[in-house]
């Protein structure tokens, strides 16, 4: 059985409305932070929350964009808000990081064993932490976005895995050998999961409804994908 309950956090003038999402024993337990997709903060992920504290973790899904945007939301709206945090990405990367800090003040938090998971942006989000030098056990993308942030290289603490589909139409091939060399570059102890033809947004069984090319469900991706993330936050977490 788990609980849930708003975590508030007040930046730049936006009321974030994050969800946690625990087991209710007040233990102090390994964290993962979920970053959602642009929708942000959905029945999905609160549902991918509720199979890790399953697990035996304490969960958090996040809200980046602020509270205004649920319970329902715009698809435009959205969008237009992911892209103004993708045009300055150093502000993105604050964000991100003064998240982790409020995060991290919880007291049922184990500060030693936290991992930062997401998806879509989410996932490019969750890979910006790792790029900057956050100390985080680990960090996992599904299906994100990998074009780096261009600001000054830090050494990735963060054990890294990503979960793509090849066919991914917005991440080509070549993003995907980039990326690899990236993370070698900063030192990471890497992964990359890639399924072969499958699309973008494959966790998501209404990935579809976007009306994008590409962009659909994949079971099998899907149920591979946490099979492994599982046996990760097992290692990263342990």
């Amino acid at each position: 059985m788990t609980e849930q309950f708003s975590l508030t956090q007040e930046y730049n003038g936006q009321t974030l409305d994050h969800v946690v999402v625990h087991d209710g024993t007040g233990r102090t337990l390994p964290t993962v932070i979920i970053i959602p997709t642009v929708m942000g903060v959905q029945p999905l992920e609160i549902g991918f929350a509720e199979r890790l504290v399953a697990l035996g973790y304490h969960a958090v899904v996040v809200d980046l964009f602020g509270k205004r945007f649920r319970p329902v939301i715009d698809r435009g709206e959205a969008f237009a808000a992911m892209g103004e945090l993708r045009e300055d990405r150093f502000a993105l990367r604050e964000r991100l990081l003064a998240v982790l800090d409020e995060v991290l003040k919880r007291e049922h938090v184990d500060k030693a064993r936290v991992a930062v998971i997401g998806y879509c942006f989410g996932g490019q989000c969750a890979l910006d932490v790792a790029r900057s030098g956050a100390d985080v056990a680990g960090v996992a993308s599904f299906h994100g976005l990998f074009d780096p942030p261009g600001l000054p290289a830090q050494p990735i603490k963060a054990k890294v895995a990503a979960y793509h589909g090849w066919n991914d139409p917005m991440v080509p091939p070549e993003a995907v050998v980039a990326l690899g060399q990236e993370l070698t570059d900063g030192g990471a102890d890497w992964q990359i999961h890639a399924y072969g033809n499958v699309g973008h947004g494959f966790t998501n069984p209404k990935a579809h409804e976007i009306g994008v090319a590409g962009v659909e469900y994949d079971e099998a991706a899907a149920r591979r994908s946490w099979a492994s993330l599982v046996n990760y936050l097992g290692e990263v977490l342990a």
